[in-house]
């Protein structure tokens, strides 16, 4: 702006001033720049409240409206509203208004019953939503943990060793996830359950999952089988209480027995191998036997003269060694023949050593056992041969702290001296150095020593023959499975122990894989078996679901916290996430008889299952399968319920090929023909609204295409919307009996009604005027006809105690005006 301008500016803001102050009414205000500024933003502020709030009520009104509800008389309405005559207490009346007292008193006792019902339903609700949420967050519960590997506190060590990832990797549509050894052992499983539910003998699992190691050709496996194989091998007492079964003396001796029967074995074998491979050097020969293998294999171990050794030579090895040898391959009776030989040379030991014979269970009488061990302290305890020192801690179970390990120089060795010295009864006799429980023995290898002790990361088998030979089944397969290459094996391990009724559960599924139990001994662990078959299964469930059916049928008599039956919750999963529908659950032939599927030879009632995984697919919101699954369990209600819901949205909408709709129609009309053909029919409204919702896709079908006339033919015949002013009430009162289903397109089949009726008024007055064959009166009736069949309409979308769409009526008034 120029100088000009802003002096011509000038002179208007004098005039004006001068103006204002010849007008002595008003009041003078003199305000600086800051105070105007600030009342100017005062006033914005109120404007803009003002504004935002009106254009909130407009957009209210607009989306309301759209849906057919009148916001103004809404909001009239509900400030009329007063709550304060309602539920407030009453005023007391005087004392000698007997009337008033009793109606005060009568109206107080309604209110507090109202009340009272009203805060106990607020409760419930509270109740059952805290229930639903508690059920629902324990399912979350058992997702999340099943996607973790945990196992205490291992749970979340991301170290090399333990391979954390248990997530199955994504596999090729069509392609299995199992491996050959999975495939292996998922072929035993399939032959053990067939033998099962037909009926046949139950077979041996133990046996059967060995045959897997032959397959294998891994000595490790077939090492690790033979030895499940054998400790499992005891007389088995039947009791409800496994734990009980399981801590019981008879029990733990027999566990004992069989492992050192194991280890002795074994010990037998290696050193046959040996002296087979070192023939030249073993110089083997003389009678067959342990004592002349013993001789052959100490030739190999001890080829010199040893310095320290006691009580002479046979045959020229040191006399202790030999009987400790023939000790540890398990030939009593070899040991007994050097003991006689050299009988002379060995003082009281002979007739220790015959009693410790003779005994059934390896142990000599409380007065000979302290005998020897007196003598063991006094003389021996430094002695400097330590095979004689072994021996007599072998038949005395005495001085446990000393490991021997000039003699037991690996873990399997250590392992046979610790459970020769194993003690059951308790005598008090024993001082604490000369006793060592199982429990004691478990707790030193478990907890004191653990896994870093024995390198289990690099000897996972060692680490777990450790574990199981004394007897810890469960921390022995919790360790197994937490190696990825091994897991497989350690699954079927705990399967085994499963069906031999000797492995100690968990009592909730939400348990850690190993964990202990409050009133355990402290030495016991409990496996959670559930969670570690849902874990191996997760891999595979999706790919290969019948082999995932396989190992849930050994879950058939557990249940989860909330007592469902584990086997029927697996399965609805698996169906579910695998959608092998037809192959799991069987399939719907065309003449309704239905096709059985993998899950019919593992369960006698086979319609709870079907029905139980309907429900679940239901719950989920896949309608579509629900609808399958509840026609394979014949349950008409539900499929035409589910059917309804279906249909409902999509039947107003244009057909196309591949769309919803299609879809959705060639199934309803599928089971509309099944069921018509059987004579099945569902609940009688149900079914009505069904086969309606048919007849009103048919009628837009025909409306779509252009057809009108036959759209209107199928409208007549339904007798859903009245075409003349006399059936309005008759068709309104009818209304009332629709479904939701129905009533959700009603603003569509009016509009299409209507504008069928306009289509034809139309094209009714497009045709030229009155010929013979169709005189002038004809068309007039006629052109009166629709003007009367809109009115009815007209007259029946206003009647209906129902809230239309916003538009509806417009529209339909509209098209009833350009007939007019």
């Amino acid at each position: 702006m120029d100088a000009e301008g802003f002096g011509e500016l000038l002179q208007q803001a004098e005039q004006l001033a001068a103006e204002t102050e010849a007008v002595s009414e008003l009041p003078h205000v003199e305000r600086n720049l800051q105070e105007i500024q600030q009342a100017g933003e005062r006033l914005r502020s109120r404007t803009l409240t003002r504004t935002s709030q009106d254009a909130a009520d407009v957009k209210a009104s607009i989306l309301l409206g759209s849906r057919g509800l009148d916001i103004f008389h809404i909001s009239q309405r509900l400030e009329s509203l007063s709550a304060a005559t309602t539920f407030e207490p009453l005023e007391p009346v005087k004392d000698t208004d007997i009337q008033g007292f009793l109606k005060n008193e009568r109206d107080n006792a309604l209110l507090s019953a109202i009340e009272e019902s009203r805060r106990r339903t607020f409760l419930l609700a509270e109740e059952y939503h805290r229930e639903s949420m508690l059920v629902q967050w324990e399912q979350v519960k058992q997702r999340v943990l099943h996607t973790l590997l945990g196992a205490g506190e291992d749970a979340l060590d991301f170290s090399q060793d333990v391979e954390p990832s248990f997530v199955s990797e994504v596999t090729a549509p069509g392609r299995s996830a199992l491996d050959s050894v999975e495939v292996a052992y998922g072929r035993q499983i399939y032959i053990f359950n067939e033998k099962i539910v037909n009926g046949h003998i139950q077979p041996n699992l133990g046996d059967l999952c060995a045959s897997v190691a032959e397959i294998l050709d891994d000595k490790n496996v077939s090492d690790m089988w033979l030895m499940v194989k054998q400790i499992t091998d005891v007389l088995l007492v039947p009791a409800k209480d496994t734990l009980k079964s399981r801590t019981s003396v008879e029990m733990q001796m027999a566990f004992v027995r069989q492992a050192l029967g194991f280890l002795e074995d074994s010990y037998k074998n290696y050193t046959m191998m040996t002296v087979y491979g070192n023939l030249h050097q073993a110089q083997l020969g003389g009678v067959p036997g342990t004592y002349q293998l013993v001789h052959s294999f100490l030739n190999i171990k001890l080829p010199g003269p040893l310095p320290g050794m006691q009580d002479g030579e046979i045959e020229g090895h040191p006399v202790w060694a030999v009987i400790y040898y023939c000790l540890r391959c398990g030939d009593l009776n070899a040991a007994m023949h050097v003991v006689n030989r050299v009988q002379h040379q060995l003082g009281d030991f002979k007739s220790w050593f015959q009693e410790y014979a003779n005994s059934p269970d390896r142990r000599l009488s409380p007065t000979s056992e302290n005998k020897l061990r007196l003598h063991y302290r006094r003389v021996l305890r430094n002695s400097a041969d330590p095979y004689k020192r072994a021996v007599y801690c072998l038949i005395g179970k005495c001085d446990i702290s000393d490991n021997h390990g000039e003699v037991a120089d690996k873990t399997e060795d250590y392992l046979w001296l610790k459970l020769n010295q194993v003690c059951f009864d308790d005598d008090g006799s024993s001082s604490p150095q000369d006793r060592l429980t199982l429990p004691q023995l478990q707790k030193q290898l478990l907890e004191d020593y653990g896994e870093s002790h024995f390198s289990a990361s690099q000897q996972p088998f060692l680490y777990f023959q450790v574990l199981f030979l004394t007897a810890q089944f469960e921390a022995a397969v919790a360790f197994l499975f937490r190696v990825e290459r091994l897991r497989s094996h350690a699954v079927h391990v705990a399967l085994v122990l499963y069906e031999l009724r000797m492995l100690l559960k968990s009592s909730g599924q939400s348990a850690q894989l190993l964990s202990q139990e409050p009133g355990d001994p402290p030495t016991v662990r409990r496996l959670n078996f559930i969670r570690l078959l849902m874990l191996y299964t997760r891999k595979f469930e999706s790919t290969d679901p019948r082999e995932a059916l396989q190992y849930f049928y050994f879950l058939r008599n557990e249940k989860d916290s909330q007592g469902e039956n584990m086997f029927m919750r697996c399965v609805s999963e698996l169906v579910i996430e695998s959608r092998e529908f037809d192959m799991l659950l069987g399939r719907l032939e065309k003449d309704g008889s239905r096709k059985p599927g993998v899950i019919d030879k593992f369960a006698g009632d086979t319609g709870a299952i079907i029905s139980k995984v309907a429900l679940e697919a239901e719950n989920k919101g896949l309608f579509e399968e629900a609808v399958k699954l509840y026609e394979l369990a014949a349950n008409p209600d539900k499929v035409l319920e589910l059917m309804n819901r279906l249909l409902s949205p999509v039947i107003a909408q244009v057909s196309a090929p591949q769309s919803n709709k299609e879809r959705l129609k060639n199934t309803a009309v599928a089971i509309a023909e099944r069921y018509r053909s059987q004579g099945v029919a569902g609940d009688k409204s149900v079914d009505a609204t069904f086969y309606l919702l048919l007849d009103l896709m048919t009628f837009f079908d025909e409306y779509h295409a252009g057809h009108v006339d036959r759209a209107y033919d199928v409208m007549e015949r339904l007798k859903l919307l009245p075409l003349n002013q006399e059936s309005v009430e008759e068709r309104v009162a009818a209304f009332r009996n629709f479904s939701d289903e129905v009533r959700h397109n009603l603003s569509e089949v009016l509009l299409a009604t209507m504008n069928i009726l306009f289509t034809q008024y139309k094209r009714l007055k497009g045709a030229p005027a009155g010929t013979p064959g169709r005189p002038q009166r004809t068309l007039d009736d006629r052109d009166m006809q629709l003007r009367r069949q809109a009115r009815a309409l007209i007259t029946f979308a206003g009647m209906i105690p129902y809230n239309m769409a916003g538009d509806t009526n417009a529209r339909l008034v509209q098209m009833e005006l350009l007939m007019n």
